[in-house]
């Protein structure tokens, strides 16, 4: 098992303004496109891909847990860091994820439900650091593995 690195100095700061850029965000986006018909259209897409994905590469059990369906087994190419939630599919390699690690992806299953469509292009925008992504930081980064606990 690998160790979760020391963060560097000033990441709280720089994680506060990142929550905060995305609350900007969130205010410039139509009402009708956030936890509506339209967003909730655009998960049950996210949960078609990630159910088509998982089946497709899952070679481990299949199960639901915190909301969520977990597909394990996955290639490591097939999956970026520890897992990828989709929708409410969560897909991941072959260890069985911790009801921690699975608490932090049900965050990003209320995203993909807040913001259907819209979640994989301002994922994209908020970057591959998880310290200045917003969707990392409001799912938890001590739960995620990003940062040690109690940092």
């Amino acid at each position: 098992m690998s160790t979760i690195p020391r963060p560097p100095a000033g990441w709280r700061e720089r994680a506060d303004r990142a929550l905060a850029r995305g609350r900007m965000w969130d205010r410039l986006i139509p009402g009708i496109l956030l936890d509506s018909p339209i967003s909730r259209v655009g998960y049950w897409y996210g949960c078609t891909v990630g159910w088509v994905w998982g089946s497709l590469w899952s070679t481990g059990r299949v199960e639901k847990r915190h909301g969520l369906w977990v597909f394990r087994g996955l290639p490591s190419w097939a999956f970026p860091r520890g897992g990828v939630c989709v929708g409410g599919c969560f897909l991941t390699g072959d260890d069985r994820p911790t009801d921690t690690v699975l608490g932090h992806e049900a965050v990003h299953r209320r995203q993909w439900q807040r913001y259907g469509f819209l979640m994989p292009v301002l994922y994209a925008l908020a970057g591959r650091d998880p310290l200045r992504n917003r969707f990392e930081i409001e799912a938890g980064l001590a739960e995620g593995n990003y940062v040690p606990r109690g940092s």
